[in-house]
Formats: C-alpha cells, structure tokens, sequence
C-alpha cells in the first residue's frame, strides 16, 4: 500500500464538496422492491477548479462518495476576470439555455440553487444569470453551466 504526502492529503482537503441532489428509485422485482440512489455533486477547489457527477449506488453516503470521487476526477478550469466571469456567454444542453452575464463587484452570485453551488465551488463570486430553458432538472441546469464554462474566452 502506498503512502501519500503530506501535500497530497492537503490538495484533497482544499475541495468543496456540495450535494445538490439527491434520487430514489425503486425495482420491482419477482423478490419485491428494490432500492438504488443517485446522487449530483458538485465540488470545486474555490479558486478556479470545477467538476460534477453523479454517483449512483444503493446506498445515500455511498452514492455520494462515489459522486464525488468521479467530480474530482473531472474537473474543468474556470476563467475568471477578477471575481466575475470574462464576457456574457449562453450554456446549452439539450432544451436547457442559461444565459450568464457577469456582474460589477459586490453584486453576488444573482442564480437558482445548482447555479449558485457550482459558482462558489469555482470561486466566482459576482454573477448574473438567468434560466432561458424549459427545464428546471438539476442535472441538466449544472451540465449547461459547465457547457458555458468551456466557452469562455480567456
């Protein structure tokens, strides 16, 4: 078994973590009902590291584990202008749209619960946005955002 530094134990520390939700699901079976969980995490270093996942098990805490060792896995640089984003940018996924604009200082994060955990998570702290979409689906608003994430121009 390998030992892991002191610096290596610390990275790991520095992550937020946030469980933005939370599903159960229920298989009937000839045996009766069977129960699984999923989970959507979110995690984010606070400076300007980002990842989400969903973890899936049959169990809540092992769900959420698995979700966030997937998200630290998979996580994308933000770029930041100051405390705000660089430009108004629009998120797509599916029928999901999400229109980012970034904000003078002391504004706040101006978003709905998923927007607003994955924008602390990495670290920007004065946004607007508005949800354009015909969906309020947690999964779908997060993988909007992080579609917007990827099209800034630094």
């Amino acid at each position: 078994m390998q030992k892991r530094s002191a610096k290596a134990r610390s990275d790991e520390k520095a992550f937020i973590e946030k469980v933005l939700f939370i599903n159960r699901t229920t298989k009937v079976t000839k045996g009766g009902k069977n129960l699984s969980f999923s989970a959507l995490v979110v995690v984010g270093d606070g400076v300007n590291q980002a990842g989400f996942a969903v973890g899936k098990a049959n169990e809540v805490a092992s769900a959420i584990r698995k979700g966030i060792n997937k998200a630290k896995k998979d996580t994308v640089k933000v770029k930041h202008k100051g405390s705000t984003i660089p430009h108004q940018v629009i998120g797509k996924f599916g029928s999901m749209r999400i229109l980012f604009k970034s904000a003078s200082r002391g504004t706040g994060v101006i978003a709905c619960g998923p927007i607003r955990a994955v924008c602390e998570c990495a670290g920007i702290k004065d946004i607007l946005t508005k949800n354009i979409g015909n969906s309020t689906n947690p999964i779908n608003v997060v993988k909007a955002t992080f579609e917007a994430f990827k099209n800034f121009k630094g």
